[in-house]
This record gives structure tokens, sequence and C-alpha cells, in this order.
């Protein structure tokens, strides 16, 4: 199969714009963030030093991973039910854009501001404990462990919060409806990342290696299997 870098940043360019023009997705990428920023940060300024040894076992920081588990799927959810919404779906779909580009273009665009606003929301943690909080914590904190699994599972977990957002955004009617259904969707993976951050579920390298295989997997089937059920006509008239 041969895709169209063109036609695929077409669709990217197309999505940002309806973003930027969309205060409930606007407010979605802020406000979200900003309290899985606020809550940890008022946890962790209040402790005092006494508390390094406590926290080094733990993984508190892994606990905004829910971020990239919660957010995509919000935006991603806009995605074909918004162009319905707006009437604009018919053209795009008139076009000669493939189903796989199609869903390539919209993906593109709920990962990079979502990633970018997740990565943002991190380093800003980041850089306040390292100003702020007790000296003694911030080694505790601040582990490179941590941050590589940041890193690394922030893309992947938002991959797969825009998949599952999208197939719901293709099967719904309403735009509220499909983003209460993604985020019903996201939270089971919302609630994993919070149990290993509180190390209810114990975080080792194999888990970490296994987790992200999975999740590889999940994105790649994600896209293949929304390709493959993805019904030009059904998603005109709106039908299941």
């Amino acid at each position: 199969m041969s895709l169209s870098g063109r036609r695929v940043r077409a669709i990217f360019r197309k999505e940002l714009r309806d973003y930027r023009r969309n205060n409930s997705i606007v407010a979605a990428m802020a406000i979200i963030p900003l309290i899985f920023l606020v809550q940890p940060l008022v946890i962790v300024l209040k402790l005092s030093g006494s508390a390094a040894g406590t926290i080094a076992h733990a993984h508190a920081l892994l606990y905004m991973l829910a971020i990239p588990a919660l957010v995509p799927a919000l935006v991603a959810a806009y995605s074909v039910v918004g162009e319905r919404t707006q009437g604009t779906l018919e053209p795009v779909l008139s076009t000669p854009i493939r189903r796989e580009e199609f869903l390539l273009g919209k993906a593109l665009a709920a990962l990079v501001p979502s990633v970018a606003v997740a990565y943002a929301v991190y380093t800003a943690f980041l850089v306040i404990v390292k100003l702020f909080a007790a000296p003694a914590l911030v080694p505790a904190l601040l582990r490179w462990p941590d941050i590589v699994a940041q890193i690394v599972f922030t893309p992947l977990l938002a991959a797969w919060s825009i998949w599952l957002g999208i197939g719901i955004s293709a099967r719904v009617g309403d735009v509220r409806v499909a983003q209460q259904l993604g985020m019903v969707a996201s939270l089971p993976t919302a609630v994993v990342t919070s149990l290993v951050a509180f190390d209810v579920i114990h975080a080792t390298v194999g888990l970490a290696i296994g987790c992200a295989a999975l999740l590889l997997l999940l994105d790649g089937l994600g896209w293949r299997t929304l390709a493959v059920t993805l019904n030009r006509e059904r998603l005109i008239t709106g039908t299941r």
C-alpha cells in the first residue's frame, strides 16, 4: 500500500485549524493537564525531606502518564463526528483520499498537540520540583528511569487513546457523547498508570518492556482495524 504524504498533511493541517477554533477541545487540552499537575505538586511541595526514603521506593511521577491516556481521547473523539456536525465530512470523503491516509492525518493531528502538552506539563513539574521542593526530595523524585518511562510511554499511550477516540467518533452522532465515551474508554489505561505510580503494581524493567511492546502492537492494530472497518457511506449517513 502506497500512502500519500501530501494528502496526510492536508488532513493534518485541516484538523489542527478545526481544533484551534473549537473551544471545548482547547479547554480540555488546558484543564485536564493542569488538574494532573496541581494535585501532585501540592503533595510534593508540602512534604519534608524526611519523606525522601518513602518516595524513593515509589514511582510517583508516573501518575502524570494519565495525561496522555486521557487528553488525546477527548481530542480524537471530535475527529469524525465533528466533521459530520459541521457538514464537512462528505466533501472530505468525496476526495480520492485513502481510508488509511484519512485516519493517519486525523491521528497525527491529535497526537502532536497532545504529546506536546504532556511533555510541557511534565517539564514544568520537574522544574518546579527542582526549584521549590525540599532538597532531599529532589533526587528521590527526579530519577532517570521514571523520566525515560515518561518520554517513551507518552506517545504510545496517546496513540492508543487516539485510536479509541476515533473509533468511537466514527460511530456516534454527537460530539459530547463521543468525548464522554472516549474518556470512559481511556479510564482503564489511566487507572493502570496510577496503580503503577502508587506502587500497587510494582514497576520492573520486564513490566515496562512488556507494556511498551503491547502498546506498540495495539497502536498498529488500532490503525489497521479502523482502516478495514471504516465505511465511507456509513460515515456520511451516520449509520453504524
